[in-house]
């Protein structure tokens, strides 16, 4: 008995309708894969700007209004006060401030810690050279490595010999070069300065 072969021209037909279905179905599918990895890429990727704090004269309060600790003082506009006092508090060396903390030790300069990339050679410090008076704050020079203070010392100079766990902050025992005045100098200027309480 003998098996009836199909005709190759009714197999070639056929392939020849299934392929373009195929392809069709192939290629819808191929879309929708797309569409919906482009729907996750753009739920998930939001870029948000880092947190940082460009100080203008009038965001600059009086020594009254910080935070002291230890004779030098500290604030911080971005809300991390907390955070910034308990890194000046430990004698040790408490890491790195946050961004936005304020650190002044007579009213006529002040260091602010800027974003992540501000200046990485000064740790993201930026310095000030200030003039006070009953009428507010003038910024008088402002920069990360060349600002000049009262004493005629480059700031950046001065702190960058602070030892690393005290984040460019000078004192006594910190690395740095003593100052050329006493303490008792020192805490006349802080109680002289000139500019009124913001607080009570």
């Amino acid at each position: 008995m003998t098996t009836k072969q199909p005709r190759r021209g009714t197999i070639w037909q056929a392939a020849l309708v299934a392929i373009p279905v195929l392809l069709g179905i192939i290629a819808a599918c191929g879309s929708d894969d797309d569409s919906s990895t482009a729907d996750k890429k753009d739920s998930t990727t939001t870029t948000t700007e880092p947190e940082d704090l460009e100080m203008q004269a009038d965001d600059f309060v009086s020594l009254k209004d910080m935070t002291p600790v230890r004779g030098f003082f500290v604030d911080n506009p971005l809300g991390h006060l907390d955070e910034a006092v308990a890194v000046a508090e430990d004698l040790d060396g408490g890491g790195e401030y946050p961004v936005g903390t304020v650190i002044q030790l007579i009213p006529f300069e002040a260091m602010v810690k800027r974003a992540p990339g501000f200046d990485n050679l000064t740790n993201n410090w930026e310095f000030f050279s200030l003039e006070v008076s009953a009428e507010g704050t003038k910024i008088v020079t402002r920069g990360s490595r060349d600002v000049i203070n009262q004493f005629g010392g480059n700031c950046f100079d001065c702190h960058s010999r602070a030892k690393p766990e005290f984040d460019f902050i000078c004192e006594k025992d910190h690395g740095c070069d003593p100052l050329p005045i006493g303490d008792d100098v020192i805490h006349a200027v802080q109680e002289g300065d000139p500019r009124p309480a913001r607080s009570g």
